[in-house]
């Protein structure tokens, strides 16, 4: 007999995830939530610096949603698909709007409006924030909403629960998921008529970056083996500011720069005036005066100095430390906020006190030591849309096209019934991601696209009656990956194999992409692919067992490796974050396209899709370059 009453499952718990589940929830569907981790303790908690949007104020100073929109497809160098960017922006101040009505506490101004500051790739001041904590602030804010329908039975929270497959009925629909407890280890189907994946980046391909250490990316490769399509993994930004660590990086937010802080290495000017690398470079900040401080940033491109956005500054930073000014030789250039007023400082405080607390020096007095590491995955699953043509508001172009409110195809990859929502949806950010516009994308992806999945759950509420030896056959895949990974009598250490695959992709595909090292990258993980088949368990126990989640993760990061380097070799150009000093330029001739990746028959092919551009046409990214 068929299910009347539709289910939704809900994959991840950040900000995304919560979202979506808060408004199917409202809807009256019920929802399973499930995350790896408390969804307090959630990626999105890690976001620092704030979310755009326009309101009265930055309309104010010239700003509109138009121009919001403009500057997203701007800083992404024209790779987005335009109606969702459109959508998103023009969402974006009523989602501060929403979020400060459920309690998150937004800095405000001696007037009692929401205070705002400048963020990369604007001149304009149009970045909310809650101190230096706005995504715990939303997060914790969200959280509260979804716990009102858990308390009405609306919600089932699964924390410590792994996703492991998608469950797909004969027509390649999905209907569930097989999910593996953490705990107990007990390994279980999950049926429903809709499933949304918000399982965030990719960060650990890369070994250590500014992500948390369960972002392996494994949820979304293991969709991708199942069928689901990737779109752009290649594009993968690397934040210009982060706090070496010998475990990870730690996000030094941009909210830093946005609110003043310079960015500058010691050097000295020859007789012809050209900046040198310092001789002594490794002495205390303190001690060079200000004619001895190259702010490279604010020379290099005047109209937006400090403010440039993550890719250009991240090059920048690297260069500047390749010819010989990083401090002390090495590979860190300094972040500059002792100068700022004391009301400034406050504002930052939460990322100034992770930088006392895991070096031991006050970025108060003295000037912080960064380098660029790993951030956020533009890339992700491949998802489509359902258009519109609009009325254009004031303060739009001639030409205003969005997306269709609650029609069941939006931000659904091509499995049906398979949603991706957030980070580790590629729609939004094409080559380069502008900072405080991953907390909105999440936001409005949750919001705006539930009605979508709602809709779809409703008109296919079959999932009961999925045949049970289909489900069985998809959890005995998993126990018999499980079972295989246990019995292993292998010599392969999986944390050492990890550490190689980080090495290797830090190396051949973050800031400088060269043909020759991805080439040589490419052929390294496939023999770790085959390395992987003789990896061998330290804990072979059934309870809490990391080392065996771990280790089956590490297999997919092979395999999302293996994408982004296909993909990445493949794009013969330089555009956003993806640089090529043997492809300097963009180049829109054959490259205004979206990289599709497709898993078939064990072998990743890769394909391309058209980029469309009906309401702002590509033009150079310069930003103001001297």
């Amino acid at each position: 007999m068929s299910q009347t009453h539709p289910r939704v499952i809900v994959v991840g718990g950040g900000l995304a995830g919560l979202a979506a589940t808060f408004k199917i929830a409202e809807a009256g569907v019920p929802v399973d939530l499930f995350s790896m981790v408390p969804v307090k303790r959630s990626h999105s908690v890690c976001a620092q610096g704030g979310i755009n949007a326009c309101n009265k104020v930055a309309r104010q100073q010239g700003y509109s949603e138009w121009l919001h929109m403009d500057e997203t497809l701007y800083g992404g160098d024209f790779l987005q698909h335009q109606p969702p960017v459109y959508e998103m922006t023009h969402w974006a101040p009523r989602i501060i709007d929403l979020m400060d009505r459920i309690g998150v506490p937004f800095n405000r101004t001696a007037e009692g409006e929401r205070d705002l500051r400048l963020f990369g790739g604007s001149l304009f001041k149009r970045t909310h924030f809650a101190g230096a904590s706005t995504g715990q602030q939303l997060l914790y804010g969200l959280d509260e909403q979804v716990r009102r329908y858990e308390a009405q039975d609306k919600v089932n929270k699964f924390e410590f629960w792994e996703f492991l497959w998608p469950i797909l009925d004969d027509e390649g629909h999905c209907k569930g998921i097989v999910a593996q407890d953490m705990r107990t280890m007990e390994i279980k189907p999950f049926l429903a008529d809709a499933v949304v994946m918000a399982t965030g980046g990719n960060g650990m391909v890369f070994g250590k970056s500014t992500m948390s250490v369960i972002c392996t990316g494994s949820a979304a490769t293991r969709c991708y083996q199942a069928g689901a399509w990737m779109g752009n993994p290649e594009f993968m930004q690397v934040h210009p500011t982060a706090i070496p660590g010998e475990d990870k990086c730690r996000l030094m937010s941009e909210s830093a720069r946005g609110e003043g802080g310079r960015v500058w290495v010691p050097g000295m000017k020859d007789s012809d005036g050209k900046w040198q690398p310092h001789p002594n470079s490794g002495r205390h900040p303190l001690e060079f005066p200000d004619s001895e401080r190259y702010y490279f940033l604010e020379e290099t491109y005047p109209a937006y100095g400090n403010l440039v956005p993550r890719d250009i500054a991240t090059r920048e930073i690297f260069w500047k430390c390749q010819e010989g000014f990083g401090v002390g030789g090495g590979r860190m250039v300094y972040l500059d906020v002792s100068h700022l007023p004391q009301a400034t400082k406050d504002k930052l405080k939460a990322i100034l006190e992770i930088y006392e607390k895991f070096t031991g020096e006050d970025p108060t007095e003295v000037p912080m030591k960064i380098f660029p590491a790993i951030h956020y995955s533009m890339g992700g699953l491949y998802t489509v849309y359902s258009e519109e043509e609009r009325e254009p508001v004031p303060g739009d172009g001639e030409k205003a096209i969005g997306m269709i409110p609650g029609d069941p195809s939006n931000m659904m990859t091509n499995v049906p019934g398979l949603y991706a929502f957030g980070e580790v949806n590629y729609q939004y950010h094409g080559g380069t991601r502008l900072g405080a516009n991953a907390l909105l994308n999440c936001i409005f992806d949750g919001l705006f696209c539930a009605s979508s999945v709602v809709n779809h759950a409703q008109a296919n509420a079959t999932a009961t009656d999925l045949d049970p030896a289909l489900v069985e056959r998809v959890v005995q895949q998993e126990k018999d990956k499980v079972q295989k990974l246990m019995d292993s009598k292998g010599t392969v250490n999986p944390y050492d194999l990890h550490r190689r695959l980080g090495e290797e992709m830090t190396d051949a595909c973050t800031v400088i992409r060269t043909e020759e090292r991805m080439i040589q990258a490419l052929e390294a993980v496939k023999s770790m692919q085959t390395e992987y088949e003789n990896v061998c368990l330290s804990d072979t126990g059934m309870w809490t067992n990391q080392n065996l989640s771990f280790t089956r993760a590490l297999g997919d990061m092979l395999i999302y490796a293996e994408a982004i380097l296909i993909a990445a070799i493949a794009r013969k150009e330089s555009r956003g974050s993806h640089y090529r000093p043997d492809y300097p330029d963009r180049i829109d001739d054959p490259f205004q396209k979206t990289s599709l990746m497709k898993f078939v028959d064990g072998k990743q092919v890769l394909e391309y899709e058209d980029v469309p551009t009906p309401m702002v046409p590509p033009r150079a990214r310069t930003y103001g370059k001297t």
